[in-house]
């Protein structure tokens, strides 16, 4: 899997924030874009009747070289889900160059997801309300992206499978990550959840040279009852 020296990493989640954040990037004049499918074998899991799949958009720079690398991942259903992100996060780990990737990750999450923040997950004023988290060696886009968003406290506790599963595997792979979290919840309106939206991706283009259109973002997103949990749960008791 050749990518750029910078991955966006996006979940085709089903609430659509993957695959909005992915359609409305855009580059900048000078540059161009390439696009391509991938599919990833999961059969030393054990999982021999699906594989990670997902497309990867390379921004190229003037000279036609990858810049950055917009990967949209599909999402998957708990355990299978662990196994395509440990697949694709090994992909980039394993990059034959001098140094791998970083990965910048962003996620939306609703208020009762993240449990220990003392701080407001309602008031979205600037984009210094986004939360980031830093994993493995500094570079210059994690450096870039801690100035613009604020620190979680140390006792956050994430309940969202997707975002611990990946967090853990970064880790365990030694991967230069920086995650970038919004928050909503119920007494956010949609006007406000699309500002959010818009702010993530703001971050995310300015700091990789890239442009973000607010008019390409397609987002409908639609809330689970709070007894619609997610079935594989009922397999742990």
């Amino acid at each position: 899997m050749k990518v750029g020296p910078k991955v966006v990493f996006l979940l085709r989640d089903s609430e659509g924030f993957g695959e909005a954040i992915s359609a409305a990037f855009r580059p900048n004049p000078s540059n161009s874009t390439v696009e391509e499918s991938f599919e990833l074998s999961l059969e030393r899991y054990g999982i021999q009747n699906c594989k990670a799949s997902g497309i990867l958009c390379h921004f190229l720079d003037p000279q036609g070289q990858y810049e950055v690398s917009v990967l949209l991942m599909e999402c998957y259903e708990p355990p299978i889900l662990a196994c395509a992100i440990n697949e694709v996060l090994a992909q980039l780990a394993g990059q034959n160059s001098s140094s791998v990737p970083t990965v910048i990750a962003p996620f939306f999450l609703e208020s009762s997801k993240l449990k220990g923040e003392s701080k407001s997950a309602t008031k979205f004023e600037s984009k210094c309300s986004l939360y980031g988290i830093e994993i493995g060696s500094e570079t210059a886009i994690s450096k870039a992206m801690a100035t613009k968003t604020q620190k979680p406290s140390p006792s956050l506790q994430i309940h969202h499978e997707p975002l611990a599963c990946f967090l853990q595997l970064v880790r365990v792979l030694k991967l230069p990550t920086y995650v970038l979290i919004g928050q909503t919840g119920q007494r956010i309106s949609g006007k406000e959840e699309f500002q959010i939206l818009y702010e993530i991706g703001e971050v995310l283009a300015s700091t990789l040279n890239l442009s973000f259109s607010r008019d390409k973002i397609t987002w409908n997103p639609t809330r689970k009852s709070k007894d619609d949990g997610e079935p594989w749960r009922a397999l742990y008791g």
